[in-house]
């Protein structure tokens, strides 16, 4: 995710030049944190939060305690760390559920911020979490609109409920009424947008709202548009009393103003986050990881949480079995691309390492790579995956002929398989297993 690196990038330089300080003085941290603030600005922060920011981490960072400590720099970054979850809301807001089914998503937002498929990806998220979502299709008015969430909705497997363009509001009753009769518990209405905010879309919205008593009213903002999305998630919520905010395009070259802005801003949480075009690719939003995120301090419970829904475990098994036996193979390491395919964007899981995400930047990642390393393996004989000594000059001349490669793109693949058995190697079966075999609760 590149949500947010530049601004991880700024601060882990700016604190680069105090960790290794024993001693800090107030003056210092004081020049310390105007870099932060400049930072901030630039990411597209609300100048009223990121003044307010610079505030509270300043008056914590110049106390007595932190001035003595014998590790200020790094007491700072943890100040730093714990203001940045505080402004983002503490802690993950799980989506509301109604008690008398159906609960009933209200998801509203301007023409152009991914509405209608955020709709198709929350309907596919509760899906995987063992709900019953129907999607409603309330926009009438943008030509296809309709159509557009039929097809979405067919990605996601989610059954999509429509009646023409006749009134929203009625659709929305008998979108209702359908769910109710039918045991589906999730009804998630895919309102009308605009190119921008004006009175007919707010009444409108506001009869819905009234029309179907909502659980949650969720409004898409585009990370994109930085300080104006903020500013539109406050006009929202001021006339219709928004429950959360998903924001889209986090995978995006976003500044990421609205990720730390919008809760400040509104009162209202970030519940949900798109991270790619995938229907698959929306997250819950957890304050805390991201923070650590922007510091680089990675995000294992996320990479976890990541390999649990990916890997499976039967080829996982088989390749714990031949390490036990040292017959650690090209199709093992095949097996392994496809996971680490299967888990998303490689950037992605760089950056939730800890200690690599603020010294890796996507743009030294070449997942073509894997492409290639793939292509070289299937070129392979059987028994040449089966076993690699076979594999001398001849062979690498006929395997890179065969693969579209180069012999130094085989050697290369050669190099890093050897590397990555050691490595497998000194992964005990237990130290997998607690990573990807076993549910884990947080």
């Amino acid at each position: 995710m590149s949500l947010l690196s530049g601004l991880g990038e700024r601060l882990n330089h700016i604190f680069s030049k105090l960790k290794n300080k024993g001693k800090l003085t107030e003056l210092e941290i004081k020049t310390a944190m105007r870099e932060v603030r400049v930072a901030l600005l630039e990411a597209d922060v609300n100048f009223m939060v990121a003044k307010d920011f610079i505030n509270k981490v300043t008056e914590k960072a110049i106390g007595e305690d932190i001035l003595k400590s014998l590790t200020p720099g790094q007491q700072v970054i943890k100040i730093v760390r714990d203001e940045l979850v505080s402004l983002m809301g503490e802690t993950n807001a799980k989506l509301n559920v109604s008690p008398n089914p159906p609960t009933v998503i209200l998801m509203c937002g301007l023409q152009g911020a991914g509405k209608t498929t955020m709709c198709a990806k929350l309907g596919y998220f509760l899906k995987k979490q063992g709900k019953k979502p129907l999607l409603v299709a309330c926009d009438i008015y943008r030509p296809a609109a309709i159509e557009q969430l039929k097809i979405v909705g067919k990605s996601a497997g989610v059954d999509v409920f429509s009646e023409g363009t006749i009134s929203p509001i009625k659709i929305a009753k008998d979108a209702i009424d359908y769910a109710k009769k039918y045991a589906l518990d999730t009804v998630i209405i895919d309102t009308a947008g605009r190119l921008h905010i004006d009175e007919k879309l707010m009444q409108e919205l506001e009869d819905i709202k009234k029309a179907t008593n909502p659980t949650e009213i969720l409004l898409t903002v585009d990370a994109m548009l930085g300080q104006d999305a903020v500013n539109v998630a406050k006009e929202f919520n001021e006339h219709l009393e928004i429950t959360g905010v998903i924001v889209t395009k986090l995978d995006g070259d976003t500044r990421g103003g609205v990720a730390l802005s919008v809760k400040a801003v509104t009162g209202k949480p970030i519940k949900m986050c798109g991270v790619g075009e995938k229907i698959g690719d929306l997250e819950p939003f957890y304050p805390d990881r991201m923070a650590s995120r922007i510091l680089g301090m990675g995000d294992v419970l996320t990479l976890i949480e990541k390999a649990q829904e990916s890997v499976n475990q039967e080829e996982l098994k088989k390749v714990e079995e031949n390490l036990r036996k040292n017959t650690f193979t090209f199709d093992d390491f095949l097996i392994q691309f496809e996971q680490i395919k299967k888990m998303g964007n490689i950037a992605d899981l760089v950056a939730m390492i800890p200690g690599l995400g603020a010294k890796v930047n996507a743009s030294d990642i070449d997942e073509t790579k894997l492409t290639k390393f793939k292509a070289i393996i299937q070129s392979m004989t059987k028994k040449e995956r089966q076993n690699p000594d076979l594999i001398k000059a001849s062979q690498k001349k006929r395997i890179a002929a065969g693969s579209g490669t180069t012999i130094q793109d085989v050697n290369q693949l050669m190099k890093q398989f050897e590397q990555t058995k050691q490595m497998v190697k000194n992964l005990s079966g237990r130290n997998m297993q607690r990573m990807f075999g076993r549910k884990i609760n947080f």
